[in-house]
C-alpha cells in the first residue's frame, strides 16, 4: 500500500517546507517538491500541515492503583491518541509484588490483546527485588524489547523502592544500556508530612500539594542524578514539577551527563 500525500507544509526537525510526501508500506520513502509517481492512494493536504505522528513515552491505561483502575483502557486510550494525532505510546508495566517482570508483561499484554490501535511498548516499573522479579530477568529484558526501568521513590508502603533497589537497578542499566525512569519524590518524609496533616484534621485537597512540597522533589531528583552518576547509566526524570527538580538536571546536562527531565502540561498552570 502506497500513499502520496501532496502539497502539504511538511514539518521536518529543521524546516518547514510546502511538498509532497510518499509514504511506501509503512515508511516515508520520498519527500520532494511535485513528486510524479504513482501510489495506490492520493490525498490533496494543500492548506494542512504534515507532521509525522507524536511518540508518548508516557502512560498509564488500564492501571489498578489505591482501590482504582484508570478510567482509559488500551482500545479507548488509542482512539484519542490517534485522534491526537498521536502514534506510537509507552505503557508502564507496573510489576506486582511477588511476580516476576516477565509475568507482570504477560500481563498487561494480554490487556492489550485485541484493543491495539497505534503502536505501543512497554516500560517496566520494578517494584520488587526480594520476593519477585531478579536481576538476571531484569538485565534479559532489552534483548526482548523493553529497554527502560521505571522506580518510584515516593507511594511509601504501595510502589516505593528503597535506594539499594533503586542503585541495583542502575548498576542493571548501565550493564544493559537500558534507560532508568524515575518518580523524583522523598516518599519517606512525605509519609511523615501526611501522618500529621491528618493528624491535625487537614483532609482538605490542598493539603495533597502542603504535604509535598517541592524540596521533597528537588531532594529525590538531586539523589537519583548521584546514583545514576555512581552506575554509570542513564536518568530520566519523570514529570518533573518544580524548579528545585529543574535545577540539578540542568546542572547535571550542563556538565555533560546523560540525565533528562520530563514534564507535563498541568505543571505550567
Amino acid at each position: 500500500m502506497s500513499v502520496l500525500i501532496k502539497g502539504g507544509r511538511v514539518v521536518t526537525a529543521t524546516d518547514t517546507v510546502v511538498a509532497d510526501v510518499l509514504v511506501e508500506g509503512e515508511r516515508i520513502s520520498l519527500i520532494g517538491s511535485s513528486l510524479d509517481v504513482e501510489a495506490d492512494r492520493v490525498i490533496d493536504a494543500s492548506g494542512s500541515y504534515v507532521l509525522p505522528g507524536a511518540v508518548d513515552p508516557h502512560t498509564h491505561l488500564d492501571m489498578p492503583f489505591g482501590g482504582t483502575t484508570t478510567i482509559d483502557d488500551v482500545e479507548s486510550g488509542h482512539r484519542a491518541a490517534a485522534r491526537g494525532g498521536t502514534t506510537c505510546h509507552v505503557d508502564f508495566c507496573i510489576q506486582q509484588p511477588g511476580t516476576g517482570f516477565r509475568d507482570s508483561l504477560a500481563t498487561w499484554k494480554a490487556k492489550a490483546e485485541g484493543k491495539q490501535l497505534i503502536d505501543m511498548g512497554y516500560h517496566i516499573a520494578v517494584t520488587d527485588l526480594r520476593e519477585g522479579g531478579t536481576l538476571e530477568e531484569l538485565a534479559a529484558l532489552p534483548d526482548e524489547g523493553v529497554t527502560s526501568y521505571k522506580l518510584f521513590m515516593a507511594y511509601k508502603g504501595a510502589l516505593m523502592v528503597d535506594d539499594e533497589t533503586l542503585f541495583k537497578t542502575m548498576e542493571v542499566a548501565a550493564e544493559t544500556g537500558a534507560l532508568v525512569m524515575v518518580h523524583a519524590e522523598n516518599g519517606d518524609a512525605i509519609d511523615v508530612l501526611v501522618k500529621k496533616a491528618l493528624a491535625a484534621g487537614h483532609t482538605e485537597p490542598v493539603w495533597h500539594a502542603r504535604t509535598r512540597p517541592p524540596e521533597t522533589e528537588g531532594e529525590a531528583t538531586n539523589r537519583a542524578i548521584q546514583l545514576a552518576r555512581v552506575a554509570g547509566c542513564p536518568l530520566y526524570v519523570v514529570h518533573v514539577s518544580c524548579k528545585e527538580s529543574v535545577e540539578p538536571i540542568m546542572r547535571a546536562r550542563e556538565a555533560g551527563w546523560d540525565v533528562w527531565g520530563e514534564t507535563c502540561t498541568q505543571y505550567f498552570f
